[in-house]
Formats: structure tokens, C-alpha cells, sequence
């Protein structure tokens, strides 16, 4: 076992006096050592739970004859650090978290590892991790939170960010948004929609790095109580076998993955953390894949932000398994860390729900929820949740306006300075010129809340998974690197066409060559994680890996 390196041998009698410190019996010297990296803390609703949860996995670790240890993993609540600047820090923390994880393990020697994350960068930078120690790992997921309610409407964190722009707009009071935010958010759990966090968790699902049936139950589900104890069993198991985290994270799962998550219609978020899970692999999952398995995948799970559907009706319909049946023509056949084939789970389970997963013959949108488009504006990529735009835009030409960050912004959107048609522009917010490339949840909500149906957004920062409407991210290359988005001026015309995967900068090469000659960058003073952050990382096309 790895963890002889520590505790076999007299040479290792003073690293032993240090375990026997902490209880550790001469009996569980001779057993696996097992590492769980728990992101408890009390800051972020996703994660107050995850002591209890926690818990049942240093219960099942012990049951199956290994050693738990436990340490504690950093984490931001993308809703609490959005729209300030406060959300620059938040994909950063993805990478610190796969390097603190992996620190602790390798100076350990840990021979299996668990992982318990909720929310948006905590659960893909515990993946990363995996994959880059490769020793036997599994994730637990902290699960949803059940939806608000107000007067009998279930309600999510997008209708509190919604009323916001509601109220810029006199259509709501301040006392209303009032009782809205106090009733949204009803206790422990990741936002209850088809957001970042949630979709993560399916994805780790339906790669096979978590149990069958995690991602959606509930938090406040004993059944999330359960597989927890599973999970910390499977982990020693996973460590008897010799079962890595490479051997289940592969081509193979993770095109699963983007097959579920066309399926569902997720969050433009998971190309970065799927292509930065992918890195880490070292498996070749490119930009193309996303669109080349859209072209087969249809949309069948009408899911929120987009659509009527929280995270709790997706349990109740089945789960993820559920969605594995109503695919499985589509998937390829992969281990997963249950022990069974990805295709086995699928054929295993049922669609308990037709009106929340909807047979494939019968999809809401025949091509998968999630588009990479190209075109003069990006050309190296950019994304956009489809399955959240309404028809009537698929299609769109309009004038741009042009602003350098999301303050400038959004104090245009909230003064009522943005026409029907518009184009909105955001840039200087990418990995490297945000940096940290920023999420725009309170832009694209506000606009949503002031009851614009045909303006556009463009960045080149990126989007929540609460985020809805035609707005289109991960523009690349970014403004800061010398991109298109960079030359952009007030009034250029912009052309959106979804059908075709095109997103074009309605300009002549000559007119381009001109402003690119006088074109100088925007310059920010840096220091700390950010200075270090914007200096080694790469851009959104590849995942926004550090280099």
C-alpha cells in the first residue's frame, strides 16, 4: 500500500508514535489508509451539511476494514461572491482546491481518497484532483436544496437575482423582493436548479465517480445519508482492487458526461470544468466533442433555470440513472466506481417521470441543450445554453454596446440605458484579463427582470448556471490576449445564429486590421492569487487550466 512509505518498518517508528497519537491501534496499521477531503464549512448553504454527511463516510470507511482521515478543502459560494469583486476569486479557487487536495494526500501517502463537495468549483477542482493523483477515489455529492415557496410558487435563487431587475424597473416594491429573498432559499443545499453545482454533480455521476443515484438526492434526503455510507465502503474496496481514478475517468465517461449534460441542458460551466477534469486525465476532450455529440443527444429534461424543473423532481423521476436509460442508445460503455458499467446502471433503471424526462423520441429540442459556436467574433470558440433560449432568438442581428467589465455593465442596464436589439458586450473579463473570469448572473438576471426578450449578451467572462436568455461566453480568445472581442466598437453589428453555431463580427478585415494596429490593452494592477492566477492561465478554449 502507498501508506507502508509511512508506517512499515523500523525506520517509520517515529512517523508511527505520530499516528498512535491519534488513536490509531496496531490493527489499523496493517489497513488502508483512506483521505477525505470534506469541504464543510459555514459560509456556503451547500456545505453546512456535509459534517453529517462526512460522518457516514468515515462510517463506511471503518465497516469495510480501512482508516478514515479526515481534512478540510476550501470552497466560495459563487452566489454570496457574485456581481462584486468578490467573483473574481471563484474559479481560481477550483485549481488552489485540486492542489491542496493533492498536497495532503501525496505528503500522506493516503491510499484511497473521498471526496465531499457541493458547489460550483469545489466538486470539478476534487475531480481534477483525482485524476491527477490517480489512486482510488470517489465523490460524494452534497445534493440539492429543496425549492423555496411563496404564496404557493416554488421559488430559486434566479427569482430572488430576477427581482432585482424588477425592481430597477418599478415593477416590483423593495418589500416584496424582501419577502421573496426571504423565502427562497429554504435551508442546506446547492441552489435548486439545473446551476453549476447540480449539473457538476450529475456529470460526476454520469462519468462513474460517484454512485448511482447521488447527484440528485436531496441534502436533506437520508438516502444522501446512505449512499454517503456507501461511498466511504466503495472507497476501500476501490483501494483492494486497485481501481484509480483514471481507470473510471477516461474518453469514454467523460463524452458520457457531455451526453447527459446535453441531455439535461446544463450550464455552459461544465465545458471548462469537464475540459479541465480532461487535463488532468490527460484525455483529449476537445471543444468538438461538446458539438458533435449535441448533434445526437437530444434535449429531453426541461430543467431550471430554462425550463419548470428543480433538482428534487429530477430524483423523483429517477435521477440521473433515469436520464442513463432514456440515453443509453448514445452512451459507450465505461466503468464506474459502483463496480458496474455505466451501461448495466442504465439499463437498470426507469424513467419514473415522462413529463420531467421525456422519452428521446419525444425531446424538447431535437440537438442537445448546450451549443460551441464559432465564427469571426470567436474563433476559437465560445458557448451558449441553448436549451434556455427561447426560439425567437436563435437568430439575432443587433447594434453592440460596448463595455469594459461588468460594472460599466450593468450601472447601464439598471439606468434603463439598453433598447430592445441591443447586443451587450462585456470584455476584459476572461481567465486572464477578469481575471478569474467572472460569472454575470446579475447582468443577464436584470435584464430578464426589466423584461428585455431580444437583447443579447456577449462576453468573454462566463455565465451561472442560473443564468438564461441568449447569452453567449467563453468567448475566445479573450479581449486581454488580443481577440476580436477586443476590436469590437459601440454600434458594430453583431450576428447571432444558433442553428448554424455562428456568433460573427459584422466588420470588413480591412476596418479590423486598422483598429487591431491601434488597439492597446486594457491594464489592471494586480496582486496576490490574482497577479499569480492571470500570469500562468490558459484560456477558456482549453479549460482555463493554469499552465
Amino acid at each position: 500500500m502507498r501508506s507502508d512509505l509511512v508506517k512499515k518498518g523500523y525506520p517509520r517508528a517515529p512517523n508511527r508514535a505520530l499516528l498512535r497519537a491519534l488513536g490509531i491501534t496496531d490493527r489499523e496499521m496493517g489497513l488502508p489508509f483512506i483521505g477525505i477531503a470534506n469541504a464543510w464549512n459555514t459560509i456556503i448553504p451547500g456545505h453546512t451539511h456535509l459534517r453529517s454527511v462526512t460522518e457516514k463516510v468515515r462510517e463506511g470507511i471503518a465497516a469495510a476494514g480501512g482508516v478514515p482521515f479526515e481534512f478540510g478543502v476550501i470552497g466560495v459560494c459563487d452566489g454570496i461572491a457574485m456581481g462584486h469583486e468578490g467573483m473574481r476569486y471563484s474559479l481560481p479557487s477550483r485549481e488552489n482546491i485540486a492542489d491542496s487536495i493533492e498536497l495532503m494526500v501525496q505528503a500522506h501517502r493516503f491510499d484511497g481518497l473521498v471526496c465531499v463537495g457541493t458547489c460550483d468549483k469545489i466538486v470539478p477542482g476534487m475531480l481534477m484532483a483525482a485524476a491527477r493523483l490517480d489512486i482510488p477515489a470517489i465523490m460524494v455529492t452534497g445534493g440539492p436544496m429543496l425549492p423555496g415557496n411563496l404564496g404557493g410558487r416554488d421559488l430559486t435563487l434566479t427569482d430572488v437575482f430576477e427581482a432585482v431587475g424588477k425592481v430597477a424597473a418599478g415593477a416590483m416594491g423593495e418589500d416584496e423582493l424582501h419577502s421573496l429573498e426571504c423565502a427562497a432559499m429554504p435551508g442546506c443545499g446547492s441552489c435548486q436548479g439545473l446551476y453549476t453545482a447540480n449539473t457538476m454533480a450529475c456529470m460526476t455521476e454520469a462519468m462513474g465517480m460517484s454512485l448511482p443515484g447521488c447527484a440528485a438526492i436531496p441534502a436533506v434526503d437520508a438516502a444522501k445519508l446512505r449512499v454517503a455510507r456507501e461511498s466511504g465502503e466503495a472507497a476501500v474496496r476501490l483501494v483492494h482492487e486497485g481501481v484509480t481514478a483514471r481507470r473510471i475517468i477516461t474518453l469514454e465517461s467523460l463524452r458520457n458526461a457531455v451526453r447527459v449534460d446535453m441531455a439535461l441542458g446544463g450550464s455552459t460551466n461544465t465545458v471548462l470544468h469537464l475540459m479541465a477534469i480532461a487535463a488532468e486525465a490527460g484525455v483529449p476532450l476537445t471543444l468538438a466533442d461538446f458539438n458533435a455529440i449535441s448533434d445526437t443527444v437530444p434535449h429531453i429534461s426541461h430543467m431550471q433555470p430554462g425550463g419548470p424543473h428543480s433538482m428534487v423532481a429530477l430524483h423523483r423521476a429517477g435521477g440521473i440513472p433515469a436520464v442513463l436509460h432514456a440515453v443509453m442508445e448514445h452512451l459507450e460503455d465505461a466503468p464506474t466506481v459502483s463496480g458496474r458499467s455505466i451501461r448495466s446502471i442504465a439499463a437498470s433503471a426507469s424513467v419514473l417521470d415522462t413529463a420531467v424526462i421525456r422519452p428521446a423520441e419525444h425531446p424538447i429540442h431535437a440537438a442537445g441543450g448546450l451549443k460551441v459556436l464559432h465564427g469571426s467574433l470567436a474563433p476559437a470558440g465560445a458557448v451558449v445554453k441553448a436549451a434556455a433560449v427561447d426560439d425567437a432568438m436563435w437568430r439575432h442581428t443587433g447594434p453592440a454596446r460596448v463595455f469594459d467589465g461588468e460594472d460599466a455593465a450593468m450601472k447601464a442596464i439598471l439606468g434603463q440605458e439598453i433598447r430592445e436589439g441591443d447586443v451587450v458586450v462585456i470584455r476584459y473579463e476572461g481567465p486572464r484579463g477578469g481575471p478569474g473570469m467572472p460569472e454575470m448572473l446579475s447582468p443577464t438576471a436584470a435584464l430578464i427582470g426589466f423584461g428585455y426578450r431580444q437583447v443579447a449578451l456577449v462576453t468573454d467572462g462566463r455565465f451561472s448556471g442560473g443564468t438564461r436568455g441568449p447569452c453567449i461566453g467563453h468567448v475566445a480568445p479573450e479581449a486581454a490576449a488580443g481577440g476580436p472581442i477586443a476590436l469590437v466598437r459601440e454600434g458594430d453589428r453583431i450576428a447571432i445564429d444558433l442553428h448554424n453555431r455562428r456568433l460573427d463580427l459584422l466588420v470588413d478585415e480591412e476596418a479590423l486590421k486598422s483598429r487591431r494596429h491601434e488597439w492597446q490593452p486594457v491594464k489592471k494592477i494586480l496582486s496576490g492569487i490574482l497577479s499569480r492566477y492571470a500570469a500562468t492561465v490558459g484560456g477558456a478554449e482549453i479549460g482555463a487550466v493554469q499552465r
